[in-house]
């Protein structure tokens, strides 16, 4: 009996591949000229302000800024989500203003009534309406400049991250929900160790995304004003200096910089989130590997157990 030929497969042609790698490189070629020998970059003068202290500092105050948000804007948005899923009327009416109320209304009006804090309420009191008062202090003694651009950005990000939130509880089984009552767990702790953990592979990919956003919307503090953040911070020198451009290139760079430390950050975070899910390490890598090893260990143990029916389709 002759034994057949092994089939020598060849790849099919694609020539749209090498067309589309001749077009990029030439505008990438293209860009680059244009960048390297437009002398109104001004890369000298670029790298000449790269690590100036006040551009420095303008970045250590985006980043705090972008932290401080975010922080306020996640802790907002869990509760005002609960809140939004519960049974409480009155908690869900309170819920729901507050996402209509921030999303409807531009980041930097909010901003510019939050600058104006101070002159509609100069005094803080804690009392009874239209009865005693308990305790009083002025505004500007507990609110400069940068705590309420955290608070402008960072209630009006909460608002969006709610329904990120939302979706992402909303996400997980309703089974879930019903085993862990049947076991006798309370809503909170149901949260807190069953519905939460399986939510973040849904709501972390939205809010990097909302991270970064908000990186770039720190510039818009000036409406408070607050004028430490990096973009003001790069228009200044480089309207003293009469070369707008190249501080502006400064500032991209370290937006960029930025930009990518969060990107690997949220790469981790989503791979961690969505380990034992599909797209996460299956069907290939690490995963595979394990489910071949365990595999072969349960073959060995039924091995040495005796024969067995397979009942396998």
């Amino acid at each position: 009996m002759d034994v057949p030929e092994l089939i020598h497969a060849r790849p099919v042609p694609r020539p749209s591949r090498w067309i589309w790698a001749g077009i990029v490189t030439l505008l990438v070629l293209t860009l680059a000229h244009s960048l390297v020998t437009n002398p109104e970059y001004r890369w000298d003068v670029v790298g000449q302000y790269l690590f100036d202290p006040r551009i420095l500092a303008g970045a250590q105050w985006t980043l705090l800024l972008t932290v401080g948000a975010m922080a306020l804007g996640i802790v907002l948005a869990v509760t005002s989500a609960i809140m939004r899923m519960g049974t409480n009327p009155i908690l869900r009416g309170v819920a729901w203003t507050y996402i209509w109320f921030f999303r409807g209304t531009p980041i930097y009006t909010q901003l510019v009534f939050w600058g104006l804090i101070s002159v509609l309420y100069p005094r803080l009191v804690l009392g009874i309406p239209y009865g005693p008062t308990f305790w009083t202090i002025s505004t500007q003694d507990v609110a400069n400049a940068a705590v309420l651009a955290i608070l402008g950005l960072g209630l009006n990000e909460g608002a969006y991250l709610s329904e990120i939130v939302r979706a992402g509880l909303n996400s997980v089984d309703k089974g879930q929900w019903e085993a862990a009552t049947a076991l006798g767990m309370s809503r909170g702790k149901t949260l807190r160790r069953i519905i939460i953990p399986q939510a973040m592979r849904v709501i972390v990919p939205p809010t990097g995304n909302e991270t970064i956003s908000m990186l770039k919307t720190t510039s818009l503090v000036l409406a408070v004003p607050f004028t430490y953040e990096l973009t003001f911070v790069a228009s200044a020198v480089g309207n003293q200096k009469f070369l707008p451009v190249p501080l502006l290139i400064v500032a991209a760079i370290y937006y960029l910089v930025i930009t990518s430390v969060l990107m690997v950050g949220q790469h981790f975070l989503e791979a961690h989130y969505g380990r034992g899910f599909d797209g996460a390490d299956s069907p290939t890598g690490k995963s595979r590997a394990m489910s071949k090893r365990q595999q072969a260990i349960l073959n060995a143990g039924t091995a040495k157990a005796g024969p067995y029916l397979d009942v396998t389709p």
